[in-house]
């Protein structure tokens, strides 16, 4: 099933129409399918997990003295781990794309991300915090930029 917006590859119809500013979708009209429609707007399926999760989970740390921060670099090293191998092998197309899968994995780096923003804001220059973003955005960019250039180099499907 394909999104509004979303034309799959072979079809002889127009060519997809960006109706969402990408700060909101993450993708370009091709991929639209890669995004969840709400009021009209395609908004990035990742994101949608990632975000309320995160700040739900933030806020949860932050109220009492019921999380130990001993398990912080447990969980900010390895509860992302699933998320990012998902975006390398989904961006190098290993794998096909899943919405499901993408969400559920998701998940576990989204609560990660959380207990980053609590230590974030109790310490801006926290060292586990930025050598996490520092590692896992330096994998993810180069899958990015490596599946983007690996698409320019595909015979056409």
């Amino acid at each position: 099933m394909t999104s509004p917006g979303h034309i799959p590859s072979g079809s002889n119809s127009e060519p997809p129409v960006a109706d969402t500013p990408m700060w909101l979708s993450h993708h370009w009209p091709s991929d639209y399918d890669r995004c969840s429609v709400i009021g009209g707007m395609h908004i990035c399926r990742r994101c949608l997990v990632l975000y309320p999760v995160a700040f739900v989970s933030a806020v949860a740390l932050s109220i009492g003295d019921w999380w130990t921060r001993d398990l912080d670099a447990v969980v900010l090293w390895l509860f992302p781990l699933p998320g990012v191998i998902e975006f390398v092998v989904d961006n190098l197309k290993l794998v096909a794309y899943s919405p499901r899968r993408q969400m559920l994995l998701t998940a576990p780096g989204a609560f990660a991300a959380g207990v980053g923003y609590v230590r974030y804001l109790d310490d801006t220059f926290d060292t586990l915090v930025w050598s996490v973003v520092g590692v896992y955005t330096f994998i993810c960019v180069l899958a990015a930029v490596a599946g983007w250039m690996r698409k320019g180099t595909q015979p056409p499907s």
